[in-house]
């Protein structure tokens, strides 16, 4: 085979796992295209078939484990030529899933997908250099993109695999993200959402300072980029300075993602968490009482080793109290080579279960307080796509992110297109969705 042969090979991918994975793929995908391969959405119809795995928690490994297996079974089935796995669990248990799964064509870590290329010439045995090249495919919609500003963690949070698998905290180059902000709104994209395992400590290992604040300034003067939103940032590092400019500048979203984890400080502590009880309280009533157009989202980890019913129902006061937006619980996973791991008292399964269950209906119950009483107000919502099924073009209000907040309806009109950006007013709320109308 020649490599104009091989560029005639159809490439498909499934990405697992979290949207920094999912530009990683983005990234791949582009160089995959411009080498010459043909990209496609059909994995049933493709000769090398990519499989972006995550393995941060156990119920992800199970997911990624059962994806490969189900593209070896295509393969098998002649469906597939060439099967590649790619991602963190790659990183993660290279040893162990070199034997496991002996019939993946090829394993690529994470600091080797710029020669993903090279690697499938390799598996062809075609003679070549593939020189990676900036620019990403994108595998959301075309109106918004996960710009990613870091890589890695220094945090060393006790529950946490992330450091092992992806290392210490590594920002990109301002200038670099400014080029990719740049090429993604001649695209199309209007919504930039900052995603990094901690955007708040952006910079510091480059430029001796967070620099989150200088990146949104210069994102703000691309012309064509509307929205940016801010993902996961660490209450520690959430300053006035950063509220002050989430509040007044009129690009960047009202909308803050705060992972908390939990509120009782032996919990924290044990969490190896930087922010205390204290910290946290002053933190929410500060947003609440000088900053409350900005909507909250947090994430809590529920039966961390150690939790008893007194801090759990802490956890669920303090709910009740601080009346979050939009929230996330996940029961806690007991991961090999964390400190948490080796930590006494586990909580049994069946109460992890009982407590996240428990918990979710109180917040349920606290968000939809919170969300009728945002019926009769206005706000600017982005149109995602048309739904055929219910014939109502669904969007999002400036206040929620994509996949893991709340929609918005409007009756089907043909003044309304996909993409756009509108002022609407919202006009009913039932069951984790909005109704609205267009003014």
């Amino acid at each position: 085979m020649d490599i104009n042969e091989l560029k005639r090979k159809r490439v498909s991918a499934i990405s697992l796992g979290c949207d920094k994975n999912r530009v990683d793929l983005e990234k791949m995908l582009y160089n995959l295209k411009n080498f010459g391969f043909t990209v496609t959405e059909d994995i049933d119809n493709c000769d090398i078939l990519i499989v972006n795995t995550c393995s941060f928690i156990s119920s992800a490994i199970d997911e990624a484990v059962q994806t490969i297996f189900m593209a070896l079974d295509l393969k098998r089935e002649n469906k597939v030529e060439k099967v590649i796995v790619t991602g963190c669990l790659v990183n993660r248990f290279l040893d162990e899933i070199n034997s496991l799964l002996n019939e993946v064509d090829c394993f690529i870590q994470v600091k080797d997908n710029d020669q993903i290329i090279n690697k499938i010439m390799e598996l062809y045995e075609v003679e070549g250099n593939y020189s990676f090249k900036n620019g990403r495919l994108l595998t959301s919609l075309p109106h918004y993109a996960y710009l990613k500003i870091a890589d890695g963690c220094n945090n060393g949070c006790a529950y946490c695999t992330i450091p092992r698998i992806r290392g210490r905290y590594k920002s990109v180059e301002m200038d670099s993200l400014i080029t990719e902000a740049k090429e993604l709104a001649k695209q199309g994209v209007k919504e930039l959402i900052l995603v990094a395992q901690d955007i708040t400590r952006y910079g510091i290992d480059l430029y001796n300072k967070c620099a989150l604040i200088d990146l949104i300034k210069e994102l703000s003067k691309i012309k064509n980029i509307q929205w940016i939103r801010l993902l996961y940032c660490y209450p520690e590092m959430v300053t006035d300075e950063l509220l002050k400019e989430i509040q007044n500048n009129p690009k960047v979203c009202k909308y803050i993602d705060i992972p908390l984890q939990h509120i009782d400080n032996t919990i924290l502590n044990n969490m190896n968490r930087h922010s205390s009880e204290e910290q946290i309280h002053n933190l929410i009533n500060n947003i609440r009482q000088n900053y409350p157009e900005i909507a909250i989202r947090s994430t809590f980890i529920i039966g961390f080793p150690g939790e008893t019913r007194k801090q759990f129902n802490k956890l669920l006061t303090f709910l009740q109290n601080a009346k979050l937006n939009n929230v996330g619980f996940f029961p806690y996973f007991k991961e090999e080579k964390t400190k948490a791991y080796f930590m006494k008292k586990q909580v049994p399964n069946f109460i992890k279960k009982m407590r996240l269950k428990k918990v979710q209906k109180v917040q349920e119950k606290i968000m939809n307080a919170n969300n009728i009483n945002l019926i009769g107000s206005q706000t600017q919502v982005i149109i995602d796509y048309y739904d055929n099924d219910v014939g109502c073009f669904v969007g999002r209000t400036i206040q929620n992110a994509p996949d893991v907040d709340f929609y918005i309806f409007f009756d089907g009109s043909s003044s309304i297109k996909v993409g756009e950006i509108y002022n609407a007013k919202i006009i009913d709320y039932f069951n984790g969705i909005f109704k609205g109308e267009l003014i």
